[in-house]
């Protein structure tokens, strides 16, 4: 059997998701929970298989209780239901610990799979968002393979060509010196650089010193 705890800021949605899950003979919902507060304090006390995690409610966000979640149940599985269907909130439920993320829009039949998938120890991203992140990921992808640089790190090379210290650039960007240091660090490596030379150099051919002065 499969245990649900169901945590949505809208009573109706948390009545509408436990008519569907026990409607199912695998499914049971052991409780429902309509904070981030509550949701963890329910994980905690019921050790549910499977969370279903809204991920924007009021006060903390479901994103901000997942590590709590799985701090007081750690055997859970957290699938995230959401309206959000930004790459950035994907990336991030993951990232904090959830299994599985499915859109509030999916048909009955995606979001029982994706109980069912994630209660099993897969991972699950709604087919809606599989394109969408793909694409994404490759845009981003083609974006650090014309220039691995962020923005940031382009002043700080300017800078660094321009013979400022560490402590002069934390001072220049109001950051600090350890910021500054391994932005210096990162961008020797991603660039392959081992002296000043080459790094002037390569600001020069950036024209970094042309957008200083076109500024």
């Amino acid at each position: 059997m499969i245990t649900l705890l169901v945590v949505d800021d809208h009573q109706l949605v948390r009545a509408g998701l436990r008519r569907l899950l026990e409607a199912e003979e695998d499914l049971r919902v052991e409780d429902e929970a309509g904070t981030a507060y509550d949701a963890v304090r329910l994980a905690r006390l019921h050790k549910p298989t499977v969370v279903l995690l809204d991920i924007v409610m009021p006060g903390a966000s479901g994103l901000d209780a997942i590590p709590e979640i799985l701090a007081a149940s750690p055997d859970s599985r957290i699938l995230a239901l959401s309206m959000q269907d930004d790459p950035y909130y994907v990336r991030q439920a993951f990232a904090t610990g959830a299994s599985g993320y499915v859109l509030k829009e999916a048909a009955d039949d995606e979001l029982l799979l994706a109980v069912r998938e994630v209660a099993a120890g897969r991972r699950h991203v709604d087919p809606q968002l599989g394109a969408r992140l793909a694409a994404a990921d490759a845009a981003a992808q083609a974006e650090e393979e014309k220039d691995p640089l962020s923005e940031r790190e382009r002043e700080v090379l300017r800078l660094l060509a321009l013979g400022y210290t560490n402590q002069e650039i934390s001072q220049q960007l109001y950051i600090s010196v350890r910021t500054a240091e391994t932005h210096r660090a990162r961008i020797m490596q991603k660039l392959g650089l081992t002296t000043r030379a080459e790094l002037v150099r390569n600001a020069i051919q950036r024209g970094l010193f042309q957008e200083e002065s076109d500024g």
